[in-house]
């Protein structure tokens, strides 16, 4: 699959088969990730497999809505395996702990490029994934045991695809979001 395809055709999946994810799958999703730039080449990222099926019931439980439940719940607790994306602080964006951007989470940028690449890299196999970003990031990270200075940050389900995938949601033009020399002068 050229990497145009798997951009243009991957969508987020929330149903799958009963087919598990071999650890084998999982080791050439992340020998791939770990190829992702990062601020300074820091490499903040970590990741937590969790297939543990009453760990996977806690976690999803921890995911949040103001009403009804989380679309991502049913799927999380059917997928193969949770992936739980986490950041070492105080790194990314920093030099001797001290923030050195303007934004002071930038492990957030970091984990954004690696989660993409482990979405678009499953996808290229034949798995689907889905990014849940809504859940209590502090309860999710007691279950994982995560260490002080680290976050939890997302959850990805992963698994095969139960159902085809539809086209997605429509996107923006290039012409509305890409300027020339300033905001507002349309570069196309």
């Amino acid at each position: 699959m050229e990497l145009q395809e798997a951009i243009l055709n991957r969508r987020s999946v929330r149903r799958f088969t009963d087919e598990a994810v071999t650890d084998q799958q999982l080791r050439q999703i992340f020998e791939t990730v770990r190829m992702s730039p990062s601020w300074g080449n820091t490499q903040v990222w970590e990741f937590v497999v969790v297939r543990d099926k009453e760990l996977i019931q806690k976690i999803t439980a921890t995911y949040q809505m103001d009403k009804g439940t989380n679309p991502a719940t049913k799927c999380s607790q059917a997928a193969s395996a949770l992936i739980v994306v986490c950041a070492k602080t105080g790194v990314s964006g920093c030099y001797g702990g001290v923030d050195n951007t303007k934004f002071s989470n930038w492990f957030m940028f970091d984990l954004g490029i690696a989660t993409q690449t482990l979405c678009l890299r499953a996808h290229e196999m034949g798995l689907g994934t889905v990014v849940v970003g809504l859940l209590d990031h502090e309860a999710c990270r007691r279950l994982i045991t995560l260490p002080d200075g680290y976050e939890a940050v997302a959850v990805l389900p992963i698994g095969r695809p139960a159902v085809e995938q539809k086209a997605g949601p429509p996107r923006k033009q290039v012409a509305d979001m890409v300027y020339r020399d300033a905001f507002g002068t349309k570069m196309f």
